[in-house]
């Protein structure tokens, strides 16, 4: 293999990996400058974790006897 070849083949790797280091650029760049990934959080998952965390049964701490609560966490 030629010197030249070589050289071309070095250069045609270095153009598609800065093309697709452009491509990465300007993609975070938007969802950066839209604040996609806030609206994404909002509207899609906190939805969820909010539907799933409300239908949890919890332990109201305030029902339960004094007697109950595990030596060394009483309150002072």
């Amino acid at each position: 293999m030629s010197t030249r070849r070589k050289i071309k083949m070095a250069l045609k790797a270095a153009k598609v990996v800065g093309g697709i280091g452009l491509l990465t650029y300007v993609g975070l760049f938007i969802v950066f400058f839209f604040d996609l990934d806030g609206k994404l959080l909002y509207h899609v998952v906190e939805p969820f974790l909010v539907k799933h965390y409300d239908a949890m049964e919890r332990k109201n701490p305030l029902e339960s006897p004094y007697k109950d609560v595990p030596k060394g966490q009483e309150t002072l």
